[in-house]
């Protein structure tokens, strides 16, 4: 598990919170599952699941009521990302704003991080 102490993983906005606490308490699920996947003009893709139970290997974040649980995989690209719901007049859904993020394609559905020993010292120190 990466983590850095004192230091949650992600942070989440009030707006992102309080969706993730109506999707937790509208189907009794324990949070949502947040990774990634190969997938996508840049490269990789965010996933998000309903969760029934925590991984022991998840990195557990936890505010107002809203739980999200960061698969092993997925926690260094993570890391220092803020979650937020945004909504508007043609779409919803969750946003990440990712530091980690290099490049995303034109349709924002995919991202390229940078390069895992960049990433790797940025967030030793």
């Amino acid at each position: 598990m990466f983590s850095i102490p004192g230091k949650q993983a992600v942070t989440i906005t009030d707006r992102a919170a309080a969706q993730i606490r109506r999707l937790m308490e509208r189907d009794g699920h324990k949070g949502l599952r947040i990774g990634l996947k190969k997938g996508g003009c840049a490269g990789m893709e965010y996933t998000m699941d309903y969760a029934d139970q925590v991984d022991p290997s998840d990195e557990v974040v936890e505010q107002d009521g809203a739980r999200v649980m960061i698969a092993p995989m997925a926690q260094m690209f993570l890391f220092g990302t803020e979650i937020d719901y945004e909504v508007s007049l043609l779409e919803s859904g969750f946003r990440f704003n990712n530091p980690n993020v290099e490049d995303a394609c034109g349709c924002g559905e995919s991202i390229k991080f940078k390069d895992i020993d960049a990433l790797s010292a940025e967030q030793q120190g």
